[in-house]
């Protein structure tokens, strides 16, 4: 049995089945909708198809990060076991759990001095945060001790690529990140923007993509770019979506034809509701390790 344990926040977007098969704690972030608050708990108290729904129906959504005190709660029990932690964290460029996190950990190093408390800033978010997690474990299960995989991880973690497309604007207008102007003759001329995480894990606009058919197909190219070994990419790749799988299943298909020899097949995955209450219902993204994200 480990003396360490693993964990992260629910905004790494794999399912409660999969947390638990590989031996990952995670701790939920919060979300409301119209003013009455759950857990982000991986669709355990709602449904994704309910609450993608609920959001179309024009329910007003917001979310909460995990403050100090929850963390604190989160990790005692494990140091009263005598385990070490490390905790994987959602971008800082997205959100100051981080910061919660290490707050925390500073708080708990001085009433556990004899144990040790990591906390890494992923620089990631929903799946590729979770396929960050899951090769941790692969790397833990081939016998590296938790001060190598803090140091893989703070290595590792810009090969993480993130790359995301959105076939409705109107969650972009609400929220403010384009003005309803953009959204209107964005929507009239089909365009789908085309987005990724950059070095500092922030969410960044890239390419205005017109159709549906050429985004997908365009988002498949920038794996071919930035994979490692190109289309001969033999390491995993996950995609989440958010109440849109046809699109997500096309987007799949198109890259188990193209990079022959991935480790298994994709992996489909939930946009949780955290990363969903802000990208609404209509957006694919696709995570692979690939080289070093530098702007």
């Amino acid at each position: 049995m480990s003396e360490f344990i693993i964990s992260c926040c629910s905004t790494a977007d794999l399912s409660a089945e999969h947390f638990a098969k590989r031996n990952i704690y995670y701790i939920p972030f919060h979300f409301s909708l119209n003013d009455t608050t759950y857990p982000d708990d991986l669709g355990q108290s709602i449904s994704f198809p309910d609450f993608y729904q609920a959001m179309r129906d024009g329910a007003d959504t917001k979310t909460s990060q995990v403050n100090r005190e929850e963390y604190i709660q989160f990790f005692t029990p494990f140091l009263e076991e005598g385990k070490d932690i490390l905790h994987i964290s959602l971008s800082g460029g997205l959100s100051g759990s981080c910061g919660s996190a290490r707050m925390a950990q500073m708080e708990l190093m001085e009433k556990y001095p004899e144990r040790k408390i990591y906390v890494v800033d992923s620089l990631a978010a929903s799946s590729g945060f979770g396929l960050l997690m899951d090769t941790l474990c692969d790397k833990r299960d081939e016998g590296l001790s938790i001060d190598e995989l803090y140091r893989w991880a703070k290595d590792e973690r810009l090969h993480m690529h993130h790359w995301f497309f959105s076939t409705d604007l109107t969650f972009y207008v609400k929220g403010g990140r384009i003005s309803k102007a953009s959204g209107f003759f964005g929507s009239m001329l089909q365009i789908c923007p085309l987005l990724n995480v950059s070095h500092e894990g922030k969410l960044i606009p890239r390419e205005k993509v017109r159709t549906k058919k050429k985004v997908i197909f365009r988002i498949v190219e920038m794996m071919e770019q930035h994979a490692r070994d190109g289309i001969n990419y033999n390491g995993k790749c996950y995609i989440s979506h958010s109440d849109c799988y046809e699109d997500a299943r096309k987007v799949a298909d198109l890259i188990e034809g193209t990079f022959r020899n991935l480790d298994g097949h994709v992996l489909i995955n939930n946009i949780g509701t955290t990363i969903g209450s802000h990208t609404g219902p209509g957006t694919v993204a696709l995570f692979f390790w690939g080289d070093k994200r530098e702007d």
